[in-house]
């Protein structure tokens, strides 16, 4: 079988287990001398490994989404502590905060100055500074994607910093750290991490590596993510939701994600819509509109990949979430709306997106670089219906 040229990169190391935190000192030992630690909003959930990394470090709090501003304000924390190193303890927002400080102090300048869409857009053509990234939620996989998501209030959109070189050169996943999450974000986060690996595989960059990540993603999250929602003590449950959330930034790094992340992206930056709820919100109606593209005759792609194939891959995906060998894409649709109820995600609407809003969600939507890992291209009427149906 033919093989499309692909590239592929992830994080220099990758660390698994539960317990394994306790390894963070000595997986800093050469990196550097003076760290920059970012958390999130209760640095004294994290007192104890905080307390052990053995070198100097700051402390930088990151209290909600990351923004242009709070990215400035790392740096300038950083550069007053002197930190050559960077270390993020935290959930995606710590995470993606984190990397822009480090590719900041690796490259100079301002976020704008490297911002898709919003900002110049200039390459980045330097090595970040060394992080080490340690989630303690599963769900973005940030520990190991080329980028990093910035919100902009003045523009009201996000938009990423995005290089190879922006890859954490260490991701130490513990399942442990992951326990303590409510409920509610067990779930927002879970879909995510589900999402993320369901778009790179049905991708019109997919490639044999990614696939098998993907693959294994959507496995993991079949067998973990209702049950580490019903019980957060699962500690099997929240170690399978860990390796699919790393193994779909590792995907997505890789091949790109699709439509719902499009989407998702506008709605986080303009309604205050946590990223996994947009997520589960989009993508049932995503997959329907996707599926009914590629039914309907019209090419998957612009490079040959053609929608047999797709609709092969949406088949296999229903069969890997449900456990049924001959599961079509509506039984995975199925089980994906009736996970969607048992983990009480809310729709849009619950966050102020009204129906007026469709039209500039679309528009804006279209225009997002995850589209183009879409297996079809969507009409800017069905992006506006996809989104009537989130609400």
């Amino acid at each position: 079988m033919t093989v499309a040229g692909f590239e592929f990169a992830t994080a220099g190391r990758i660390v698994v287990g539960a317990g394994r935190a306790t390894d963070l000192p000595g997986l800093l030992a050469g990196l550097g001398t003076r760290a920059l630690v970012c958390t999130g909003a209760s640095p004294g959930r994290h007192q104890t490994l905080l307390a052990g990394l053995g070198l100097p470090a700051a402390l930088f709090g990151v209290p909600g989404e990351p923004t242009i501003e709070l990215a400035r304000a790392g740096l300038a924390v950083a550069r007053e502590h002197g930190a050559d190193v960077v270390v993020a303890i935290g959930g995606g927002s710590v995470i993606d905060t984190a990397k822009a400080v480090a590719m900041l102090l690796g490259n100079g300048g301002d976020p704008l100055d490297y911002l898709e869409v919003i900002g110049a857009g200039r390459k980045i053509t330097q090595p970040a500074a060394p992080c080490v990234a340690v989630p303690t939620t599963a769900g973005t996989g940030a520990e190991a994607t080329a980028n990093a998501v910035l919100a902009s209030p003045r523009h009201q959109l996000k938009a990423s910093l995005r290089s190879p070189l922006m890859i954490p050169r260490v991701a130490l996943i513990d399942p442990e750290l992951t326990v303590s999450c409510p409920p509610a974000v067990t779930a927002s986060s879970g879909m995510d991490a589900l999402t993320q690996c369901l778009e790179p595989f049905v991708s019109v960059l997919a490639n044999p590596v990614t696939d098998g990540l993907a693959r294994e993603g959507l496995r993991r999250a079949a067998a973990g993510l209702r049950a580490a929602y019903a019980d957060g003590t699962d500690l099997a449950a929240r170690a399978d939701m860990a390796v699919c959330s790393l193994l779909g930034g590792i995907s997505l790094a890789n091949a790109k994600l699709g439509a719902v992340h499009g989407l998702a992206g506008v709605v986080g930056g303009t309604g205050h819509v946590p990223h996994g709820v947009a997520c589960a919100a989009f993508l049932a109606p995503v997959i329907e509109a996707n599926l009914r593209v590629l039914r309907s005759g019209a090419p998957g792609d612009d490079k040959g990949t053609g929608s047999g194939r797709v609709l092969g891959r949406y088949a296999e995906v229903a069969q890997l979430l449900t456990g049924v060998p001959d599961a079509s894409a509506e039984d995975g649709l199925a089980w994906i709306r009736e996970t969607i109820t048992q983990l009480a995600v809310p729709g849009l609407a619950a966050y102020g997106v009204r129906p007026q809003d469709a039209e500039r969600i679309a528009g804006d939507a279209a225009r997002s670089s995850s589209m183009r890992g879409n297996p079809v291209v969507l009409s800017n009427e069905e992006l506006r219906a996809i989104v009537g149906r989130a609400l």
